[in-house]
């Protein structure tokens, strides 16, 4: 029975990840960068863009129209400073359910048309302040794509169930299933792994500890042709796509550590709501872990930083792992 319920709430999340999609891609088609990116607020865990309020009116609407009554929810997301559950006016703590969501993630890029954004969400059961991104049990990840792009994915999965991978083509509206599939590679050379340094913030310590990485697994300036291709997809669910896909071997996230030792406070980390897919990166038979080892686990808020690391495979992870975990030791101690 609970596999059961768990589907149903995966199919709703797939729904939700439409309807957001849906909105941007046409809330979109009259507003330029200038205006997609105007400054509309500020929250605890992040800059709220003009392009933000799209999703958030989107997923309000759908929430009110599509949410059974019979699956009381909390749900936590940017945004949303007070409480928020449905059906409207049940208190959190009469809820069975809590749904954390990422209207967007990817709005820097999505915003100026660069790069495709994703709309991310999960599910657990609810027990208050106590419900952890581990407690997770259904998760979906939707594409929204750049204008000139056709093709939308979306990525979803219960925890007893399997990956469900699709594609829909936004001229027609037809779906495809498809079968992603992530390397298979048993070393990291000619291939795409990076550590997240998006921002000027903590970037040079965390080239210093990716640099003695790659020295250590590799070798630097043993060949005259760069082996190791970084690609910073300005997103955490693009960053799951593209190790989900194939396209990248490594991805790992050290901010809230190395702002840390650096003594230096931002809230532009990776928290509960961008890595809420993990499970969809589980069930591709991706490695998902905290970098210092165990799962990385956090309470399903929109302040918590989270620090981790995925590898395509389990013999990337055995290779980098011990090497990673040295290194991050004497850095970061």
């Amino acid at each position: 029975m609970s596999e059961m319920i768990h589907e149903t709430l995966r199919s709703l999340l797939c729904s939700l990840g439409d309807a957001i999609r849906d909105a941007v891609v046409s809330g979109r088609t009259h507003l330029d960068a200038v205006r997609l990116s105007a400054v509309a607020g500020q929250t605890g865990g992040d800059t709220i863009y003009a392009v933000d309020k799209i999703s958030e009116e989107a997923i309000l609407e759908w929430f009110r129209a599509h949410w059974p009554l019979e699956f009381p929810v909390q749900i936590v997301m940017e945004g949303i400073e007070d409480e928020l559950c449905f059906p409207e006016g049940t208190a959190a703590s009469a809820t069975d359910w809590k749904c954390i969501i990422d209207p967007i993630d990817g709005t820097r890029g999505i915003m100026y048309d660069k790069r495709s954004a994703w709309a991310l969400a999960g599910i657990a059961p609810q027990t208050g302040e106590g419900t952890l991104l581990s407690h997770i049990i259904a998760a979906a990840m939707t594409e929204i794509p750049v204008t000139k792009q056709w093709r939308a994915d979306q990525f979803s999965a219960t925890l007893g169930g399997d990956l469900i991978a699709t594609a829909r083509d936004l001229r027609g509206g037809g779906v495809e299933i498809i079968q992603p599939v992530p390397s298979r590679a048993a070393d990291f050379s000619h291939g795409f792994s990076s550590l997240v340094k998006f921002f000027p913030e903590g970037r040079t310590l965390t080239s210093q500890i990716e640099e003695r990485l790659w020295d250590e697994l590799i070798g630097l300036n043993r060949s005259l042709s760069p082996q190791i291709f970084d690609d910073q997809y300005l997103s955490t669910g693009g960053q799951f796509h593209e190790l989900i896909t194939g396209r990248d071997r490594m991805i790992g996230d050290l901010r809230p550590l190395i702002l840390r030792v650096l003594d230096m406070e931002s809230q532009l980390v990776c928290h509960p709501y961008d890595a809420c897919a993990w499970l969809v990166l589980r069930k591709a038979g991706v490695v998902f872990e905290h970098p210092l080892g165990g799962f990385p686990d956090a309470p399903l808020d929109t302040k918590t930083g989270i620090a981790w690391i995925a590898y395509a495979n389990e013999r990337l992870a055995s290779r980098a792992r011990p090497v990673l975990m040295r290194i991050l030791e004497q850095f970061l101690t």
